[in-house]
């Protein structure tokens, strides 16, 4: 099949990775990529990999007819078996110049968990609500990264008998078990054996950093030793902010702001727990099957597909209780102690992913919706 994907953008983001990981590993279909802002992030990415890219430079949140024009004729050539596009704007925009195009076969994709009005903006509100009222009539079906997702939506009045879960997967050639990544790493980092707490997100508030280093500061009150390493957008000694909460919790020498990187697989294989700490706002977070595909127990708050993802093999928590974090946080330092216990939840961890949220599951999941 020919397979004509519109997106939002192309900078770094959850769906943007999916996006990418999808065309890339399909084989047996012929993939083109269409942006409606600029190349981004994964652009320059997906033309190494030989997909066909199409930039349509709108500006963020304006839509003007020369682009949608542009949109319309490359539909119009290439003639697609099926048009999936990615996140609001591209639902909208995407799917209406699809059907203006006389093309039927299109698939939704929803990524948000929820629509807080405090979190999110109005504008995104305004064309999910728009998008609910045609979901009715433009796409066969609404793909959703997760479980979550769905009754935010429904309420806001989406189709649901239209929505189907398709989880997030991962390339686990990459994410995987490697000794020698994790020696590098805190070798970089000048970090012996003691646990290594860490977290990778980008400094947001919907991550919750604050919380998490709270909880740390409660818990090496309690006499434990552990380093914590923060990677992502931010996280660098320039953020003023968060080096007074680090230096209030008492936790300036145990910790490591690392910025965004692109070694995170490896990153993940030196940490010995993962904490994803958010608030609000996750869907299907990725940063947790990556950590746990690489051997590395996780606990996360009960926020979007947190609970599905860890399964029986990590701890969930309730968000916004540092109480509750820190004890989850000290429980897994003291399972560290026992060496047999703990080899078998970084075991079972991995392979919970693998049999689960592969990469070659996800695009088996995506061909199956598409041939209908």
């Amino acid at each position: 099949m020919k397979i004509v994907h519109i997106i939002t953008g192309l900078h770094n983001g959850g769906a943007e990775g999916v996006l990418y990981r999808l065309v890339t590993h399909d084989h047996a279909n012929e993939h083109i990529v269409i942006s409606m802002m600029d190349a981004g992030k994964y652009g320059p990415m997906l033309l190494d990999k030989g997909i066909d890219l199409h930039d349509l430079n709108m500006s963020a949140g304006k839509i003007s007819p020369k682009p949608l024009l542009k949109l319309y004729k490359i539909l119009k050539k290439n003639n697609p078996d099926v048009v999936q596009t990615w996140m609001y704007h591209a639902d909208l925009v995407g799917g209406l110049t699809a059907r203006a195009a006389g093309i039927t076969n299109i698939f939704w994709n929803l990524r948000h968990s929820n629509f807080d009005s405090n979190h999110t903006k109005s504008s995104t509100i305004k064309i999910a609500k728009l998008n609910a009222k045609l979901s009715k009539v433009i796409p066969k079906k609404i793909i959703s990264c997760a479980q979550g997702a769905i009754k935010a939506h429904t309420d806001l009045g989406y189709c649901e008998e239209k929505i189907v879960v398709i989880g997030n997967g991962y390339d686990l050639s990459t994410f995987k078990i490697d000794d020698n990544s994790r020696s590098l790493i805190r070798s970089e980092l000048n970090i012996g054996k003691t646990p290594v707490i860490g977290m990778v997100g980008r400094y947001d508030p919907q991550k919750n950093h604050r919380g998490l280093i709270e909880a740390l500061g409660i818990v090496k009150e309690k006499g434990y030793a552990f380093e914590l390493v923060l990677i992502g957008r931010d996280l660098n000694d320039e953020n003023e902010i968060i080096l007074e909460q680090i230096k209030k919790a008492n936790l300036y020498n145990e910790t490591y702001l690392l910025g965004q990187r692109n070694d995170i697989p490896s990153i993940m294989n030196a940490l010995d727990i993962h904490v994803l700490s958010s608030s609000y706002g996750e869907g299907f977070p990725n940063v947790i099957a990556e950590a746990m595909a690489c051997g590395t127990p996780c606990i996360a708050t009960d926020i979007g597909d947190s609970k599905v993802i860890v399964g029986d093999y990590g701890t969930i928590v309730e968000s916004n209780s540092i109480e509750k974090l820190s004890l989850a946080i000290m429980k897994n330092l003291d399972l560290m102690h026992d060496d047999k216990q703990w080899q078998r939840l970084r075991q079972s961890s991995q392979q919970h992913i693998m049999q689960n949220f592969s990469i070659q599951n996800m695009v088996s999941k995506y061909k199956d919706i598409w041939l209908g």
